[in-house]
């Protein structure tokens, strides 16, 4: 994918003097005293931000913070937690910028942090004269928010169009990379494991994979729908049954092109769902109809992670099972161990995702792990994500 980076403008020495206007994604959970309770993305933003200082530019860094009104601004709304978080991080006092859009003062070497981008009346639906106002505060903007990158957004989007130059920083830089060598020019065999409470939010997602993997895991409610394709017996548990008919569809699909959709040949049930409900190990074929399927079994789990040991390039999003409970989390352990110990290309994203590796403590094995959880999911889907079509646009010239 062919985008100016900014890392590029930098090592070319095209940044000193230069206003720098970085979108970055610092929407973080706060709790409600307004204290931030998990800071990744904050720390994410941070060598962008040193890059653009390094490099002797005068610099703005923006994010939105929640959902906001447009045109409302409430103290709730503020990145004053953020301001105070960045300024511990890079060492510096980092002033927040209130009312920006028709000017800011900012000298090289300096770095500002402007208010919630969400607040701006027009964001969301990306008016020309907002984003133009933007444009125009800036030499060079930077797009360092893939969290955002799905977004058609004035401060993501319409900033792009109208800067002198329109970049990526080094964070969406590394996803773009990512997500190119996972799915553009994968390493074979390439395995998505695919999973979540139901098929409808993902079913896009499988229709486009099955035209690409060689082996397609699905996993939760998702694995439960297929089963019902397969003409198993799930009793009482989540799954879509008006969506079987897709599920076998996608099925033959993989078929007709050599490849599977892996069918649990056993399951954990509970009569409950509860943390301390009994797990029971059966047969997938032995499901009675008041059982509940809450996990893959051991010997689907083994024979799931054998394959991914072989893998060349693998896709993960979703746990396969109710992990947080822990007598339903063996089987997404069991996965998660097995495509850290992979000699394959990995990229995992998704909320769920992030935590079962967090919980594993796997992170340092996992190739790559992407910050965008919509974002992510539209990339799987195969669509061109709004942000990559503006910044390769600009690049084209």
């Amino acid at each position: 994918m062919n985008v100016l980076r900014f890392s590029d403008l930098c090592s070319q020495g095209k940044v000193a003097g230069q206003r720098v206007f970085i979108r970055a994604d610092l929407n973080v959970p706060l709790d409600d005293v307004g204290s931030i309770t998990e800071d990744t993305r904050v720390r994410a933003s941070v060598p962008c931000i040193e890059m653009a200082l390094k490099a002797g530019a005068a610099v703005m860094v923006t994010s939105h913070l929640g959902r906001p009104t447009e045109g409302e601004f409430r103290p709730q709304d503020s990145l004053a937690p953020v301001a105070r978080r960045l300024s511990q991080l890079l060492g510096r006092e980092v002033p927040l910028v209130r009312d920006w859009v028709d000017g800011v003062v900012v000298e090289p070497g300096q770095v500002v942090l402007l208010e919630n981008c969400r607040v701006n009346k027009g964001e969301k639906k990306n008016s020309p004269a907002l984003a133009q106002k933007m444009a125009a505060l800036c030499d060079i903007f930077v797009h360092d928010a893939f969290g955002t990158a799905h977004r058609a957004e004035a401060s993501t989007y319409g900033i792009a169009q109208y800067a002198k130059i329109a970049c990526a920083g080094p964070l969406l830089a590394a996803e773009i990379d990512a997500i190119t060598q996972a799915l553009a020019h994968p390493k074979r065999p390439l395995v998505a494991i695919v999973a979540g409470s139901k098929v409808s939010t993902k079913l896009t997602i499988l229709r486009a994979l099955a035209r690409n993997v060689d082996q397609l895991i699905v996993g939760g409610g998702i694995a439960n729908t297929f089963m019902l394709a397969a003409g198993l017996n799930i009793g009482k548990s989540l799954a879509e049954a008006d969506l079987a008919g897709e599920a076998r569809a996608v099925i033959e699909a993989m078929k007709a092109r050599g490849a599977a959709v892996p069918i649990p040949t056993d399951v954990v049930t509970a009569k409950t769902f509860a943390a301390d409900a009994k797990a029971t190990v059966k047969a997938a074929s032995e499901v009675a109809d008041d059982d509940l399927i809450l996990d893959i079994g051991p010997q689907t789990a083994r024979a799931l992670a054998q394959q991914l040991k072989s893998a060349g390039t693998i896709v993960w999003n979703g746990p396969v099972g109710v992990f947080e409970f822990e007598a339903f989390s063996h089987g997404t352990e069991t996965v998660a161990r097995a495509i850290a110990q992979s000699d394959a290309f990995s990229i995992a994203g998704g909320g769920d995702t992030l935590a079962a590796i967090a919980k594993y403590g796997i992170e340092k094995d996992i190739s790559y792990i992407s910050t965008g959880g919509g974002a992510f999911l539209e990339v799987l889907e195969g669509k061109t994500l709004p942000a990559f079509e503006i910044l390769q646009k600009r690049a084209a010239g």
